[in-house]
Formats: C-alpha cells, sequence, structure tokens
C-alpha cells in the first residue's frame, strides 16, 4: 500500500462512526494497516475511545509500529510478546504507568512517544529501564518532564537513548548524567531526585478531572501525609474505571483526600 492509498483509507476510517471503550480484535481487524511515512508496517488505531490494550494477540505479530495515539488508556500494559514491534504511538492518552512486563512483552522495542500523558514522578520511568533497545522517547507535556532532574536522570537510566523529546543525547549530558547518578554517590541523587511532590496532575493527556469529586483536607487541615499521597497515586495506577481515575487525581491535584478513602 502506498502512503497516498494509507492517508485515504486511514482518513475513510476515522469519518466512520466510534464506539467507545474496547480495543476488541473486530476493532484491530478492520482498522486501516500499511506502510506508514516511516516505511514500517503499521497499524493505525488511533481516536477510538481506547480505555485499556487488549486483544492484542489479534495483531499476529504483523506489525513493525503501532499507533494509539489519541485515545483514553490509562496504563502501558496488557501486550502479548510481540517479538517484531519496535515503534509504539501513545501520545495524546491519560497514561499514568508503564507496566513492569513491557520490555518482555515487546523486546525490541526502539521508540516510544508517550506525549501528553501524566506520568508523574521519575520513578514512573523506571520500568523503561530493561527496555535495552530504546533509543527514542517523548515525554514532553508529562508532569514528569517538568522536573529539573528529568533529562539526565532519563539519560541515565536509558543508556541506549539517543533522542528524548526529539532532541539528541549529548555526550556532554551522558557525561552529566553519569556524574549525578552513577556510582554509590549516585544512589542518594537518584532516590532524591525521585522523592515524591504534587503536582499539577492535569498537564498531561486525557479529560479534566471531576471538579463535584467528594473530597476531605487529612486530619488535622495540614493536607494529605506522604504514605497517604504515595497510596494515592498507587490507587490512580490500579483504578479499573476512568471516572475512578479522574476523582483520585482531583484529589492528588487538590492535595486533600476523598472522604471514603482508606490506606
Amino acid at each position: 500500500m502506498s502512503e497516498e492509498q494509507w492517508t485515504r483509507e486511514r482518513e475513510a476510517f476515522l469519518s466512520l462512526p466510534r464506539l467507545a471503550g474496547r480495543l476488541t480484535a473486530e476493532l484491530i481487524l478492520r482498522s486501516p494497516q500499511g506502510l506508514d511515512p516511516c516505511q514500517d508496517y503499521a497499524i493505525d488505531l488511533r481516536a477510538n475511545k481506547i480505555a485499556a490494550i487488549e486483544n492484542m494477540g489479534a495483531t499476529q505479530n504483523q506489525f513493525d509500529a503501532i499507533d494509539l495515539s489519541d485515545n483514553e488508556i490509562v496504563k502501558l500494559e496488557g501486550f502479548p510478546p510481540l517479538s517484531r514491534l519496535h515503534t509504539l504511538y501513545l501520545s495524546n492518552n491519560r497514561i499514568a504507568r508503564v507496566g513492569v512486563d513491557l520490555s518482555q512483552q515487546i523486546p525490541m522495542l526502539k521508540a516510544l512517544y508517550l506525549t501528553n500523558n501524566r506520568l508523574k514522578n521519575l520513578a514512573d520511568l523506571d520500568p523503561l529501564k530493561s527496555c535495552k533497545r530504546l533509543t527514542h522517547l517523548s515525554l514532553l507535556g508529562n508532569p514528569v518532564s517538568k522536573n529539573p532532574d528529568y533529562r539526565l536522570y532519563a539519560v541515565y537510566s536509558l543508556p541506549a537513548l539517543k533522542v528524548l523529546d526529539f532532541r539528541k543525547v549529548k555526550l556532554a549530558e551522558r557525561e552529566a548524567a553519569e556524574k549525578k547518578f552513577g556510582g554509590k554517590d549516585g544512589l542518594k541523587a537518584r532516590e532524591a531526585a525521585k522523592t515524591f511532590e504534587v503536582g499539577d496532575v492535569g498537564a498531561g493527556g486525557g479529560a479534566n478531572a471531576d471538579p463535584g469529586a467528594d473530597e476531605s483536607a487529612a486530619p488535622g487541615g495540614s493536607g494529605p501525609t506522604p504514605q497517604q499521597l504515595l497510596a494515592l497515586q498507587a490507587a490512580i495506577a490500579n483504578a479499573e474505571t476512568l471516572e475512578e481515575v479522574a476523582r483520585l487525581e482531583n484529589a492528588l491535584s487538590n492535595g486533600v483526600m476523598p472522604s471514603d478513602f482508606q490506606i
């Protein structure tokens, strides 16, 4: 399929009515497939309101690239072993967690585009350490990118990385990252850089949190404790519905605990 045919088929598909929620085998089979502008054999699953990655076995490991941009995905996980796949497009989702098994599921992963998602802390990048072939990564528009140590931490954690946020990783950055985070002395720096802080969760993609969520301040009026904040973050990552994610993220952004939240 030529690039022109790919573009026509994609535009025709995107004009069809959208069914919300599920990434079904049927959706995979009827989605546009062909050579993309990078000459990778790709499947276009953009803008289907997909909430979770599932049923990817229906791809039969046929694709070099999968485009899941402009959906409502919360967690980057759920892939079967896909030994051919090397590029994932996931911009403009609601991703707040990367699965620990990603490198086993996609062993050849070299390019990961997570622009405008909800990764918040440097620790959220740690599951990518096992992706030894990852050379291109974008986290623009994620709250984590506002951390002053973000770029050096990513460069240190991902030695194969060549391009971060569409900027080439320079030798001087590698040296600075090793100096700051390498060796025994670097352990304290790595832990300090990953210290949790409340930030602007709304900086990522997806729908806005519900302003009417039922919340109450922590005892004593001083806001949530560090343990409560960490528990909130864990609850967001494990929430089963978009509504629950929005409610918990609103609580996290405002620094108050939902009245029914228990640790």
